[in-house]
């Protein structure tokens, strides 16, 4: 059975109720609501953890709060990637926590200065959307030659050219622990055990603490009976891969995976309740007919992106191509960001460039972050002002409707950001879109208020028009 949604009076009678303080709430119950929501986690309450006495409630509430998605964690404290966790089928019920994890695969047939070339690239590999840098997560060795020594020499190589997690990828166990013993303090995940070498594959993880895949293509009830032996060992920390086809086969691929977290989520079968491993990049050893290697590469991308809307928590992909790699990642960044919170960044004033007091032109935005880097990338080489208001990350457009961008907000802003100590005129720049807010504004600011561009696209042509060469001393007033 599914378990039911947690609240607050779950988890409050198991907490010390000693409002110490220690937590960032500050009280046990504030402490309560955020761990119900998936805010904070039991580690905020030190208390828990260091009085004694609090050990047995801490099992029951580790036990409550276990996800039915197993958390595991690939790499060290320094630098890992967490994976799986998941509370939810739908996105909307809750959020989804840990985004899928991005590995690339290099290989040890590749030569050295190859190598560490795509080392770095993965490593290198940043694109700032709306805010926020995407990044790239780990990096994959896999066994082509099965030449243990090979295999161990690619992982030195690559284990001192970054630090970021690994995977090792080999179905031969002997290959496997020559890689493994050079990166054994790394916790790498193990790809992986399958129904010829679980046995070894399972003692080489018990012997290294590591986690480990399990590989069962298009068979599901071998990849449980594997799954369940592994548990029986004691090895918890387990991933598992149903394989992935492209064309005739995508419809396998697709059923395969949701019926697994179907039912891992909705608690009819526990023992699959555990992270996807998906390996789009294996398309280049099936497609071996296809000349064009970008075809290939689209073919890639298109299955890692029905991969990531049908609950894999990680892919493993063949390079950073820029073309192929960068809508994954913003993908990704769409589907796990949190859908009750709109993106959104801090209210506030921004400063451009080198501002003349007396003629530099301040514009008015809000806080929805799609909205304030388009406003900022057409302003961002003007010496000029910003103030952002506060709409609760909502556009433009829809917080003038829902009242969220009223000229109350517009005074407040004006008022804590000091912008009048900055400047000698008293004109403010409104979005087109706020333009039936001019005379309240005007109102409430006491400043003069110019409506702007629809788009802000349109601003320099706006200011060549109505700022530049004005007077712009206070009481001025375009007349309309």
């Amino acid at each position: 059975m599914p378990k039911k949604k947690l609240g607050p009076m779950d988890i409050y009678p198991l907490l010390p109720k000693t409002n110490c303080g220690k937590c960032p709430q500050k009280v046990c119950m504030g402490f309560a609501v955020q761990l119900a929501e998936r805010n904070v986690s039991l580690e905020d309450c030190p208390p828990l953890f260091e009085d004694p006495k609090y050990k047995e409630n801490l099992a029951k509430l580790q036990e409550l709060l276990a996800p039915p998605i197993r958390e595991v964690v690939i790499g060290t404290p320094k630098r890992r990637v967490k994976i799986g966790g998941e509370l939810v089928l739908r996105r909307h019920e809750l959020r989804y926590l840990n985004p899928t994890a991005f590995a690339i695969v290099v290989d040890d047939e590749m030569a050295e200065d190859e190598l560490v070339k795509k080392v770095k690239e993965v490593e290198n590999f940043k694109y700032t959307y709306i805010g926020m840098d995407l990044k790239l997560d780990m990096v994959a060795v896999r066994s082509k030659s099965n030449d243990p020594s090979k295999f161990e020499k690619t992982v030195k190589k690559v284990a001192e050219t970054t630090d970021m997690p690994l995977v090792l990828w080999s179905f031969d166990p002997s290959t496997m622990e020559k890689g493994l013993e050079v990166v054994k303090d790394r916790n790498p995940l193990l790809y992986a055990a399958t129904k010829d070498n679980w046995q070894d594959m399972g003692e080489l993880a018990l012997k290294y603490k590591c986690p480990l895949t399990v590989y069962s293509p298009n068979d599901l009830n071998m990849l449980k009976s594997i799954v369940t032996a592994l548990k029986t060992w004691g090895i918890q920390d387990l991933t598992i891969d149903v394989g992935c086809d492209f064309g005739e086969g995508i419809k396998d691929t697709i059923n395969s995976l949701t019926m697994l977290r179907i039912a891992g989520i909705e608690g009819t079968d526990e023992v699959l309740g555990l992270p996807i491993v998906g390996t789009p990049v294996t398309l280049w050893d099936k497609e071996r007919e296809e000349k064009n290697p970008e075809i290939i590469r689209w073919k890639e991308a298109c299955l890692a992106a029905m991969m990531i809307v049908r609950y894999v928590d990680l892919l493993m992909l063949s390079s950073a191509t820029m073309w192929s790699t960068l809508p994954l990642v913003i993908l990704r960044n769409n589907i796990y960001n949190d859908p009750r919170k709109p993106v959104s960044v801090e209210p506030g004033l921004r400063v451009f460039g080198n501002p003349d007091p007396e003629n530099a032109p301040v514009f008015v935005t809000s806080n929805f972050a799609l909205t304030y880097y388009t406003v900022l990338s057409d302003i961002e080489k003007l010496d000029c002002y910003l103030l952002v208001v506060d709409t609760e990350g909502t556009s433009v457009e829809s917080a003038v409707a829902g009242r969220k961008f009223t000229a109350d907000k517009v005074a407040e802003v004006i008022q804590s950001s000091k912008i009048e100590e900055k400047i000698k005129h008293r004109t403010i720049i409104i979005p087109g879109k706020a333009a039936r807010l001019k005379g309240d504004i005007e109102d409430a600011t006491k400043w003069d208020v110019l409506v702007g561009p629809q788009d802000s696209s349109g601003i320099p042509a706006f200011l060549k028009e109505n700022w530049e060469g004005k007077d712009h001393t206070p009481g001025w007033s375009y007349k309309t």
